[in-house]
């Protein structure tokens, strides 16, 4: 793809030029529409089908706006920059899924419900050190086998909520949007300093939550279940040596130049992990490539399709009558739990340093907006990071995680079981809880 937009003659670029965000046409979000009902209907209507030609749908949806960026609007930088960060993405949470995969712990007899409890704050800590994709990766075998003789849906929901989302609210490490802030000037610890309070409240809110489900669960299960005796936990971890790998990886995430050498040493550090892995590793994890391929392919249909969904945000955010740090949380979260929360975290950035006459693209303007009006940037933070587990789609591991636990055999709700039956009715109403604590009038924090 990258290589056909450049190969564009150079009239294409000169709208890009002038570095103004393109209006698009309201229709050309139909895409992204049609994008979002495919993933969450087309399984229902026919999985066979679905299984075998979701690469042809994600394809032809996202070649529309490819075609009307360049040859309408004249603005096909627009189109190669979303090819960069595709690239990015795909390299980032590919090379963390090879070399997670060749990390096993292994973990014999059923957890309790208690374990269970520490078994995901541990994760939620964890994806603040290598993120919420690498967490992801690394402790969902593990929990679906610590569970394996009740796990049901839920387990797999409040994994994805705790551990592939709104644990890595501490460092930019821990989630896309908040490492497109550092990178953009926000200081490193900021995030932690600004939103522990918040983290920790949320954490261990959904973690008392999951407990009242999981201690249901258990006392449902047959007694040899329950019996702590015959049930022991015991662990151990193989390819230790896979953390070198991925040091590496966390380390070239924070190389900018040259261009390329990130994505290069990300790529590198997983085909190292893959031939260095011992085959009964990846045998142990039941490791194969279809569930990143899944991934790659439905995401290259949701960051083409997207782009017209958020340039007409950003031309518009202004309508939206953003002058309370509670509207930034509630607008941020929703549309991050549909659109990719990393570039709406960007987005919706913008337009707060706009409100002050700041720009996003000034360093020392991103400076300034942090020391003066950082609880603007803590709302917009916290709802990019929180509601990303609203939906699959709201943030990179959660369809990895989906396809994982699919592959072993775990029942996982559909996209709108997932919405309507979890993520609605439990995370909706915490939420509202947060920003009441944080962002309203009769805030504690």
């Amino acid at each position: 793809m990258i290589e056909l937009l450049r190969s564009v003659p150079s009239p294409f670029f000169a709208a890009a030029a002038a570095g103004s965000t393109p209006e698009p046409h309201p229709a050309m979000i139909l895409p992204f529409g049609l994008m979002l009902l495919s993933i969450a209907l087309a399984p229902f209507i026919n999985k066979h089908w679905w299984e075998h030609h979701y690469p042809k749908v994600a394809m032809g949806l996202g070649v529309v706006p490819l075609l009307y960026y360049v040859f309408v609007l004249a603005h096909a930088e627009r189109m190669l920059h979303v090819a960069h960060e595709y690239v990015s993405f795909i390299a980032l949470i590919g090379s963390l899924f090879v070399v997670s995969g060749g990390i096993h712990i292994r973990v014999k007899g059923e957890a309790k419900p208690w374990v269970n409890c520490a078994f995901l704050f541990i994760g939620a800590v964890l994806a603040n050190l290598i993120g919420t994709t690498g967490a992801s990766v690394l402790l969902i075998r593990p929990w679906i086998r610590m569970n394996k003789y009740r796990i049901t849906a839920f387990h797999i929901v409040f994994f994805i909520f705790i551990v592939s989302n709104i644990g890595g609210c501490l460092t930019p490490i821990g989630d896309p949007p908040l490492f497109l802030g550092y990178i953009k000037g926000v200081p490193f610890w900021w995030v932690l300093e600004k939103c522990w309070i918040a983290w920790t409240l949320a954490v261990t809110g959904l973690i008392g939550i999951f407990y009242c489900f999981d201690r249901r669960n258990f006392l449902r299960a047959p007694p040899e279940v329950r019996d702590a005796e015959t049930h022991k936990e015991t662990w151990k971890i193989d390819g230790l040596r896979n953390l070198v790998f991925l040091a590496l990886i966390l380390a070239a995430v924070f190389i900018k130049y040259p261009p390329g050498l990130s994505e290069a040493l990300m790529i590198a550090a997983a085909v190292g992990s893959w031939f260095l892995t011992p085959q009964p590793i990846h045998e142990a994890n039941d490791f194969n490539f279809e569930p990143i391929r899944e991934v790659a392919w439905l995401f290259v249909g949701i960051f083409a399709t997207m782009v017209p969904a958020l340039d007409y945000l950003e031309v518009h955010a202004g309508e939206l009558g953003l002058q309370s740090e509670m509207k930034f949380f509630w607008f941020t979260g929703l549309l991050s739990g549909v659109l990719d929360n990393a570039p709406t975290y960007l987005t919706f950035l913008a337009a707060a340093l706009g409100r002050h006459q700041l720009s996003l693209s000034e360093p020392p303007d991103v400076r300034e907006f942090v020391a003066q009006h950082d609880h603007e940037l803590v709302a917009i933070s916290l709802g990019a990071v929180f509601f990303g587990a609203m939906t699959y789609i709201g943030n990179g591991p959660n369809f990895m995680v989906k396809s994982i636990a699919e592959r072993s055999k775990v029942h996982t709700p559909s996209f709108f079981g997932y919405l309507v039956r979890f993520a609605l009715p439990i995370l909706i109403p915490f939420f509202a809880v947060i920003s009441l604590l944080f962002f309203s009038p009769w805030r504690l924090f």
